[in-house]
C-alpha cells in the first residue's frame, strides 16, 4: 500500500544516513586529533588505562630531572675528591722531600700549609645546591623510579653515602690508652690519654691497653709507615662483649697480616682490658704510635696542624690519600649508577608512549581509507533519500 503519510523508504533513507554522517564525524575525529579514543566515551576501558599509563610517563619526567639534579650534586663531589687526591699527592712529595738532610723544611712546611689550605677551602666549595657531600657524614637520597602495583604507588630512591673528608681536629674520644705491662712500660701516653709513641727497639717488645673504647671510635696504630686501623661497631660495645679485647684482636689479626719482617703481634689477657703486644724481632729499631679518635672524624682531621717531619706523617698523609680514592672510587661509582638509572627511566618511558600510542592512536591510513569510503556513502544516501522523498508525488498520477 502506498501512504502519502508514512514514507518508509524515507525513514529508511534517512536512518541510513544518519548512521554514515556518525561515522563520518567519528572519523574526521581521529583524522584531526590523531586518536582513535580520544575521551572516555569513545572507549571507556582504554581511554583509563592510558590515561593511566600517561600519568606514569608524567611520574618518569620528574623522577629524570631528580636523577639529572643527582648526577650533578655526585659529580661535584667527585670532581672535588679528586682535585683533593691530586693536593694530598703534593703533600706527600713534600713529606718525602724534607727527609733530605740538606731539605729546608721550614719552607716545605710553609708549602704543605699552602696545599692544606687549598685543601679545606676545595672541601667547603665542593656544594652543590646547598648539599655537601664530603664536608661531613650526612648523606642524601635521589628519587630514582616510581614503581606501580595495581592502584598503588611508591617512590624508590637511591641512597648516596656522605664521604666525611673534613680536616676538623676530632673530638676527644671516650676510649683510654694506656701502657702496657706486660712487654715493656715504655708508651708515651699523650694528649687526653688519647695518643701515645714509642720506639720498638730491635729485640725488644712494647703493649698497649685500651679502656672504654665507644662506638664508632677508631682506634689507629702505626708501625713505621704503616697504618693499621680498627672503627668499633656496634656489636662490639653490646651487652656481653668486650669492645676492648675485640678491637685489639683485631689489630693484632691486621698487624700480623701486613708481613712486617721481624714484627708479631699478640693479645694478651694479662688484665681485666687486655693488652696489644707488638715485637719486633728485626734487625732495626721500629716507631708505633697508637692513637683513638672519636666518631664523626673526617678522614682528613690529620692535616690540621700536620707536620712534615713528624714520625707518623709518611704513613698518615697515604692513609688520607687512601681514604680520598675511596671516596672519589665511590662517588664514580654513585655517578655511574645515577647515569644508568636515567638511561633505563628513559628507555622505559619511550616504551610506556609506544604503549600509549598502540591503545589509543589513530591508524592515519585505515582513517583515510574510511573516509574516502564514507564520504560516497554520504552522497549515495544523500541521492536515495532524495528519491526516498519523490516517490509520494507518483501518487499524483493515481488522481488525474
Amino acid at each position: 500500500m502506498s501512504s502519502i503519510l508514512t514514507n518508509s523508504s524515507a525513514m529508511v533513507a534517512l536512518q541510513t544516513l544518519r548512521g554514515i554522517n556518525s561515522s563520518l564525524e567519528k572519523t574526521q575525529s581521529e583524522i584531526s586529533t590523531g586518536k582513535s579514543v580520544g575521551s572516555a566515551k569513545d572507549n571507556s576501558a582504554v581511554w583509563a588505562i592510558s590515561k593511566v599509563m600517561e600519568s606514569d610517563v608524567a611520574g618518569f619526567d620528574a623522577v629524570s630531572d631528580s636523577l639529572a639534579t643527582g648526577q650533578a650534586m655526585v659529580g661535584v663531589a667527585r670532581t672535588a675528591t679528586e682535585t683533593i687526591t691530586d693536593l694530598l699527592k703534593d703533600i706527600k712529595t713534600k713529606v718525602i722531600a724534607s727527609r733530605d738532610a740538606t731539605a729546608s723544611t721550614t719552607k716545605l712546611q710553609n708549602e704543605t700549609d699552602e696545599l692544606i689550605s687549598l685543601v679545606e677551602s676545595t672541601i667547603s666549595a665542593a656544594q652543590f645546591n646547598g648539599v655537601n657531600l664530603i664536608n661531613s657524614g650526612t648523606g642524601t637520597s635521589v628519587v630514582g623510579s616510581i614503581d606501580r602495583s595495581g592502584s598503588s604507588v611508591t617512590a624508590n630512591t637511591i641512597t648516596i653515602d656522605a664521604q666525611n673528608l673534613n680536616t676538623a681536629a676530632a673530638a676527644t674520644a671516650a676510649g683510654q690508652l694506656a701502657a702496657g705491662t706486660t712487654s715493656g712500660t715504655n708508651l708515651v701516653v699523650v694528649g687526653n690519654n688519647n695518643d701515645g709513641a714509642v720506639s720498638i727497639a730491635s729485640g725488644a717488645g712494647e703493649s698497649f691497653g685500651l679502656s672504654a673504647v665507644a662506638q664508632d671510635e677508631t682506634i689507629t696504630v702505626t708501625l713505621g709507615d704503616q697504618n693499621f686501623s680498627y672503627t668499633v661497631t656496634a656489636d662490639d660495645v653490646a651487652a656481653g662483649n668486650d669492645a676492648n679485647e675485640i678491637a685489639l684482636s683485631n689489630l693484632r689479626d691486621l698487624i700480623n697480616a701486613a708481613g712486617i719482617t721481624g714484627v708479631t703481634a699478640l693479645y694478651d689477657p694479662v688484665n681485666a682490658a687486655g693488652e696489644l703486644v707488638v715485637d719486633n724481632q728485626g734487625a732495626d729499631d721500629i716507631n708505633m704510635t697508637v692513637r683513638v679518635r672519636a666518631d664523626g672524624a673526617g678522614a682528613l682531621a690529620g692535616l690540621n696542624g700536620f707536620s712534615i717531619t713528624g714520625g707518623t706523617a709518611l704513613a698518615d698523609i697515604e692513609t688520607m690519600i687512601n681514604a680520598s680514592i675511596d671516596a672519589a672510587a665511590a662517588f664514580g661509582a654513585a655517578e655511574s649508577r645515577l647515569e644508568t638509572q636515567s638511561d633505563f627511566l628513559s628507555n622505559l618511558t619511550d616504551a610506556l608512549k609506544t604503549g600509549i600510542g598502540a591503545l589509543v592512536d589513530a591508524d592515519m591510513e585505515e582513517a583515510s581509507a574510511r573516509l574516502q569510503a564514507l564520504q560516497v556513502q554520504q552522497q549515495l544516501g544523500t541521492q536515495a533519500l532524495s528519491i526516498a522523498n519523490q516517490a509520494p508525488q507518483n501518487l499524483l498520477s493515481l488522481f488525474r
